[in-house]
């Protein structure tokens, strides 16, 4: 019974919250990039389309199909994206698998809002949930910046 209320206790209001108002939470219509993810633990996607401008994402649409750990990430992903970098969302994406496999600190902002699943590190299950919207945002940046250095 203890695991079941830890898991109960890990969807803490917050991370309710976050799920609820997931920004940039539609398909772009016109997106240089669209990428899409699976988790084949748990059957999540996030799919995220992009369209970087000197360097930089100028306009971000996502589509989350995901548990509420994966539709928190969403939306904190979501809320932070437009005018980061490559390089900056590929470290958020790697601070974040520290955090979740190993303890690591959490990730820089504007993506230091990922420290609510800081919990949810005990569920291995829920991790690859969790790393959907920032996997696919740091390959859809890399195909953008290879698209056009192309």
């Amino acid at each position: 019974m203890s695991g079941e209320t830890d898991l109960i206790k890990l969807y803490s209001g917050r991370i309710l919250e976050l799920a609820a108002d997931i920004p940039h939470n539609a398909r772009l219509e016109d997106a240089q990039v669209s990428v899409k993810k699976r988790s084949p633990l748990c059957g999540s996607t996030v799919t995220v389309d992009l369209t970087m401008k000197d360097g930089k994402v100028a306009d971000f649409g996502q589509d989350v199909k995901a548990c509420a750990l994966g539709q928190a990430a969403a939306s904190v992903v979501g809320g932070a994206i437009i005018g980061r970098t490559p390089e900056e969302i590929q470290a958020a994406r790697d601070a974040l698998r520290a955090m979740l496999k190993e303890d690591g600190p959490t990730p820089p902002a504007p993506f230091d809002g990922l420290e609510v699943l800081r919990p949810a590190a005990a569920y291995k299950n829920r991790h690859a949930s969790i790393m959907l919207a920032l996997d696919a945002a740091s390959q859809a940046v890399e195909e953008a910046r290879d698209s056009q250095s192309a």
